[in-house]
Formats: C-alpha cells, sequence, structure tokens
C-alpha cells in the first residue's frame, strides 16, 4: 500500500506507473461480521452502538471481473445506510450478500463472513477489468453506489428499475470505507479538480440522491418559483436539497432541530427557516395517535414564511415522525417525494388530504448514472459545494457512524482512508480559492 500511496502523492506518476504497480495481497476495510449480527438483541435502536459492531480488519484484495475497476480510496464517508449496517437494521446484509451471491459465479465473491461497508469514495484507479475503456490507471475518480446488471430490458429506460438494482458497499461487498475498492467501471466520475479527496468523497450518495428526488423528472421535478419544505435541511439530505432549490430559484423552507442548524442553512442563502425543537412541534400525541392540530399549527407557520402560500414540494425522509405533515401541508396538486425513513418505515398520514387535493407521494431511491453524473458535475462547476463538517481517520469510522446515528453531526462526515492527512489531491487552485468559504460552511459551525 506504501508504493501506492507514494505514486498517488507524487506529481510526476503516469497512467503506465500505476498499471506497474504491484497490487498487495491484503488492505484494511471497515467491516461487519456475520456472527455478530445478534450481538444487539433486545436493544432499542437508539441503543445500539456502531462503535462495538465495525471493525477494521485485513482483507484479500478480491478478483477483479470484467466491467470492473480496483480503487485505491483515499477517503470515503459515512452515509445512513453505513449505520443501518452497523446495527444490522431492518436486517442484516448478509442477506444482500447472499441473494447477490447466488446470481453468478463472479457474485459469488461478495458471499463473505465478512461485509466491507461504504458507498462513497474518491481515489485513483488501479486496475480495470476487460471491457473497460473509459477509464484507465492512474485516473482520479469519485464513485457513485448504483450496481446494475442491466440484462433485463425493464432497466434501460431509467437504470435505477433494473430488477438486479443494487446499492454497492450495502447491498454488495468491497464497499469505500476501505483503502481498496471494488466497483462497476459505470460507477466512476471523474474527481472535482477542486477539491480534497475528503471533500470530494462527501457528496456522492446524498448528493445524487437529492438531485433525483428534488430535481430529475423521476423525482419531484422542481421549478423556479417552487416553495419547498425540507426535513432536516442542514443534514446529509437536506443540506444538498437546499443548495439545489436555491441554485434552481426555488424558495427552500428549511425545517431544523437547533439554532446552530439553522444558522447552516441562513449561510446557504436560506431565509425561510423553522425551528421545529424551539416551536415546539410535536406530531405524535403518543405512540399510535398524531396531532392533526399540529399539522395544521405547522401550515399555518409555513404560509407566515411563504406570503400566504402552501409548499408545492415536500422533501421527505425522516418517514413515520413527519408523513403525516408533509401530506397535509402540501398543497393542492402538490408532491411529496420521499426517499428515505430513518424515524420509522411504517407511515401514517390522512388520506383524504391526499386524494381529495390531488396530490401525489413518490417514491425516489437513489439516482441512475446520468443523475449522478449531473450531480457530480454540478459539483465540479462549483455550482454546489461539499458539506464536510468533520473528517476520521479509519480507525475511528465507529465513532465516525455512531455520530450520525445519534444525530450529532452536521451535513456529512468524512473518512480517510490511504490519505495520510486531510487537504490533499487539490489540482485546480485558483478555482478552490474562488468557492472556499462555500466549501468549508459546514466546518466553521
Amino acid at each position: 500500500m506504501k508504493e501506492i500511496l507514494d505514486a498517488i502523492l507524487a506529481s510526476d506518476s503516469t497512467p503506465a506507473d500505476f498499471g506497474n504497480l504491484p497490487l498487495p495481497e491484503s488492505y484494511r476495510a471497515v467491516t461487519v461480521h456475520k456472527d455478530e449480527v445478534e450481538m444487539f438483541d433486545g436493544l432499542s435502536t437508539r441503543e445500539k452502538d456502531p462503535r462495538k459492531s465495525l471493525h477494521v480488519d485485513e482483507v484479500p484484495v478480491p478478483e477483479l471481473g470484467p466491467g470492473e475497476a480496483l480503487v485505491a480510496v483515499m477517503a470515503s464517508s459515512v452515509n445512513y445506510n453505513s449505520v443501518w449496517t452497523s446495527i444490522f437494521e431492518p436486517l442484516p446484509t448478509f442477506g444482500f450478500l447472499e441473494r447477490y451471491g447466488r446470481t453468478s459465479p463472479l457474485a459469488k465473491r461478495h458471499d463473505l463472513p465478512y461485509h466491507i461497508i461504504g458507498s462513497d469514495l474518491a481515489g485513483v484507479v488501479l486496475r480495470t477489468g476487460p471491457g473497460v475503456n473509459a477509464w484507465r490507471p492512474g485516473d482520479e475518480v469519485v464513485a457513485h453506489c448504483l450496481s446494475v446488471e442491466l440484462e433485463s430490458a425493464d432497466g434501460h429506460d431509467d437504470t435505477m428499475l433494473d430488477p438486479e438494482q443494487r446499492i454497492w458497499g450495502f447491498e454488495t461487498n468491497f464497499g469505500g470505507l476501505a483503502e481498496i475498492a471494488l466497483v462497476k467501471s459505470n460507477q466512476l466520475m471523474p474527481k472535482p479538480a477542486h477539491l480534497t479527496w475528503e471533500e470530494a468523497a462527501a457528496p456522492g450518495l446524498v448528493n445524487s440522491t437529492a438531485y433525483r428526488q428534488l430535481v430529475s423528472r423521476n423525482g419531484a421535478a422542481m421549478k423556479q418559483g417552487d416553495n419547498v419544505l425540507i426535513w432536516g435541511a442542514s443534514g446529509g439530505l437536506g443540506s444538498y436539497a437546499t443548495q439545489f432549490a436555491l441554485a434552481g430559484g426555488a424558495t427552500p423552507i428549511c425545517v431544523v432541530s437547533s439554532e446552530k442548524k439553522a444558522e447552516i442553512c441562513r449561510s446557504m442563502g436560506a431565509e425561510a427557516i423553522i425551528d421545529r425543537s424551539a416551536e415546539g412541534y410535536r406530531f405524535w400525541k403518543d405512540e399510535n395517535t398524531q396531532d392533526p392540530k399540529e399539522w395544521k399549527r405547522f401550515g399555518k407557520r409555513i404560509r407566515e414564511l411563504t406570503g400566504g402560500e402552501d409548499v408545492d414540494i415536500v422533501f421527505e425522509h425522516p418517514g413515520r415522525e413527519t408523513f403525516g405533515a408533509s401530506v397535509y401541508v402540501t398543497r393542492k396538486g402538490g408532491t411529496i417525494v420521499t426517499c428515505a425513513s430513518t424515524s420509522g418505515y411504517m407511515h401514517s398520514y390522512d388520506n383524504r388530504y391526499l386524494w381529495m387535493s390531488l396530490k401525489r407521494i413518490i417514491g425516489s431511491h437513489f439516482a441512475n448514472y446520468r443523475e449522478a453524473w449531473e450531480a457530480n458535475r454540478l459539483i465540479a462547476k462549483g455550482k454546489i459545494h461539499p458539506t464536510l463538517s468533520k473528517t476520521y481517520s479509519l480507525e475511528e469510522t465507529g465513532q465516525a457512524t455512531y455520530d450520525v446515528h445519534r444525530n450529532v453531526h452536521q451535513g456529512k462526515v468524512g473518512v480517510l482512508c490511504l490519505s495520510p492527512r486531510e487537504g490533499l489531491g487539490v489540482r485546480d487552485q485558483e478555482m478552490r480559492e474562488k468557492h472556499l468559504p462555500a466549501i468549508n460552511r459546514f466546518r466553521n459551525v
């Protein structure tokens, strides 16, 4: 690994240099273990501690197959699927790996007693398999997390509809929280030249997810002038949704849980902000009963901020806790678009407010390659910025995941994999200087 790192850090390494580097037999990776899936039995979700389940192991380098690439990972980041994997909810991910392993002899590589997690990376291509023409050793890349086979016609209009669609590093093995990762070549995209490795690794999953959910025609198809309610507007997903709304001429109504998070939204340019903690919204009276009076109070507050208008789009991801309110406050003919359920999967809402007001609920899951490419292009152009707030070492991934699990973080948290320190990897210093305040926005909180 030292030879690989030295080549990456050198300013004069060529594609041939990278192609001639010997691959190590093993590398360090963050894993969960199959024989520990019951370790949290009897504990509530909140009590489950990723620091106990996540390990840094030495693992063998996987076989490289057709259409694939091995990437030296300089940095990665923690997503909520890292939390789910680490606490074995809603199901242990080993079932995903077993099912994938049954699809082909090559896929059998993924069915192991350990799962290398992580759905983001920024790094350098080391090797490409047969049939890869667009990428070569030495290319500096980021990766999106859509893994598809595309042997079925279903995926050829929108690859997210491929029956064999999976999320890399969650439903596949050999993810990005490691020194080396195995990806399909059609996951790769150019690394934004003005960003460091850790900054470039941070947007991938959440930026692409927010783009499809809010901007794409496969999601809400946001337009200029729309009022967009964004839950968790300073978080991993919401911070990108807020930027997309502002960049696209819409008005974000940012829902946050503290004044600190409200200040982050103001620094991005948002003006309509609801601090749900300070204003005391309680959408549930008890475990089984929602409070429509709170929906109405919430809707009234939104109209105070928008000059009397209801929201055109709700950017949903908390799920059970907020979904009833989301359906209620959306304007007639408006759209609720959801990509997650971090507070619970079993949603409950009053359907009268949906059908009688002709509202739509759209499910949105990650993004196809084109959407991910467009989202990354906006990062590369400096139109959308990383929301990295803190960076951890590979050995500290358990703590990083714990922080995301307990929602004590802002924006995204990064993980240094091969990179020996923060601040490396910038190739366009002039562009970086132009956007430095925005790049550091979440670090300065």
